[in-house]
């Protein structure tokens, strides 16, 4: 009963096989049968890619330009925006900051950075110190007008800084402008004319000198008479310490109060590209404060790691 083609129906897979495949044949042609569906389907999905490409340029995040300029600029993500809003609100603190200081301070720039260790080992040399006009603070048995303490008044009436009897001033060498100012201990005041080597000096910080051999002595006019806590003899003598006569009040810069330890290096640097661009004590201000920041910043960042 099997012809030659018997099996040749069963077997070709291009063929019908019953009359039941060519219905199902013609559904899968059929351009408008909904097996067409994924199909059709594929331009919208570039449609809504299209349209999610044009909106990266307005959104980070959700936060769109069009929510308003302030929320985006406060929330988006976008790096550019997150540097500057950085650097703003380092400004803002560093301004904030120096406000502050210079409200309880009264004085410009409020810190001054050691460089040397002539006040070793109370104050290093590196440090940043805090400084305040002289009649801020002023301690019992203070010099009238100024508001400084001398080490000899301290001793008496237990008044401290820096773990000594006595203010610590800032002042510049006989009244230059042009010299770098010292920071160094107030020991006592003198009247002028007042031949102070005989009168009140340590003899110990003399190095053997006498009045006739010191050109500041008698005392060419009132002031006080000051020395380094690391140095062995006054700044009042030959060739020692900061080389300057009696220190008159009006030479006072400011006196100091407290000390940040080795963070003086960085505005001992800062300073100095300063000096070679031009840029003027605020700037120089500004400049550590913002190094100082980052620093902070980074250091907090790996500490939480």
């Amino acid at each position: 009963m099997d012809g030659p083609d018997g099996g040749t129906r069963d077997d070709d897979p291009t063929g019908p096989s019953d009359g039941r495949s060519g219905p199902d044949s013609a559904r899968r042609a059929d351009p408008g049968d909904r097996a067409a569906t994924p199909t059709d389907r594929a331009p919208d999905r570039r449609d809504r890619a299209t349209d999610d490409d044009r909106g990266t340029s307005t959104h980070d995040d959700g936060v769109a330009i069009e929510d308003g300029i302030g929320r985006w600029l406060l929330e988006t993500d976008d790096w550019r925006v997150t540097t500057c809003r950085d650097v703003a609100a380092s400004l803002a603190i560093i301004a904030t900051i120096g406000l502050l200081l210079f409200a309880v301070g009264g004085t410009w720039p409020p810190f001054v950075a050691v460089e040397s260790g002539s006040m070793e080992p109370n104050i290093q040399k590196g440090d940043l110190v805090f400084v305040v006009d002289d009649d801020r603070f002023a301690g019992e048995n203070a010099v009238d007008g100024t508001g400084v303490v001398t080490l000899e008044s301290g001793r008496e009436n237990g008044h401290e800084k820096f773990a000594s009897a006595g203010d610590v001033i800032v002042f510049v060498p006989n009244g230059d402008p042009t010299k770098t100012p010292t920071i160094h201990r107030a020991h006592f005041w003198v009247e002028r004319g007042e031949r102070w080597v005989e009168t009140k000096a340590d003899p110990g910080s003399l190095n053997g000198a006498t009045c006739d051999e010191i050109t500041t002595c008698p005392a060419p006019h009132d002031g006080f008479v000051t020395k380094g806590d690391a140095n062995p003899g006054y700044d009042q003598l030959p060739r020692s310490g900061a080389e300057t006569t009696v220190v008159s009040p009006d030479w006072i810069t400011g006196k100091a109060m407290v000390r940040a330890p080795w963070v003086g290096e960085l505005r001992l640097a800062v300073g100095s590209a300063g000096a070679a661009t031009g840029l003027g004590p605020t700037g120089t201000f500004v400049a550590t404060g913002t190094i100082a920041l980052v620093l902070f910043g980074m250091a907090a960042g790996d500490g939480s790691q």
